[in-house]
């Protein structure tokens, strides 16, 4: 299986995160923005986006991060993608790049196709200067 990268996401954390802990798991909602990279886009994540990670009662950990980013597709067209990445992991094991499944949606006619009709997959990496969520499509 071949992959492609598509977008490479710097990762800008804002603000402080909101924590909920029982007895039976826990919330945690992390506001953040940052900019992308790629061939067919680049531009910034609004600073509106979260991850909120939910932990249930046997150590399962389900991240589920929306943002929008805003910026210019390949041809130079201001542009909109709508992003939901979700991912799960032992929170006893915690692994890095942490792998993930996104979803698109977009405002732009040239990157619509593409976006809309392939698949995916992400991966979370820590690096010098932060967290990067790399999008790769998947080629079979």
């Amino acid at each position: 299986m071949e992959r492609k990268l598509v977008f490479d996401i710097k990762i800008d954390m804002i603000g402080e995160s909101i924590q909920l802990k029982s007895d039976n798991g826990g919330v945690s909602m992390i506001p953040f923005g940052g900019s992308v990279k790629g061939e067919i886009f680049s531009g910034i994540v609004e600073p509106c986006g979260v991850d909120t990670q939910v932990l249930n009662a046997v150590g399962i950990r389900h991240m589920s991060a929306r943002y929008m980013l805003t910026g210019k597709d390949s041809a130079g067209n201001d542009t909109h993608i709508y992003v939901e990445n979700n991912g799960w992991m032992e929170d006893a094991h915690p692994s890095m790049p942490f792998h993930t499944v996104p979803t698109f949606i977009t405002d732009s006619p040239l990157l619509a196709p593409y976006l809309h009709r392939n698949q995916f997959e992400g991966e979370g990496h820590m690096k010098e200067d932060g967290l990067h969520i790399y999008f790769f499509e998947i080629a079979h």
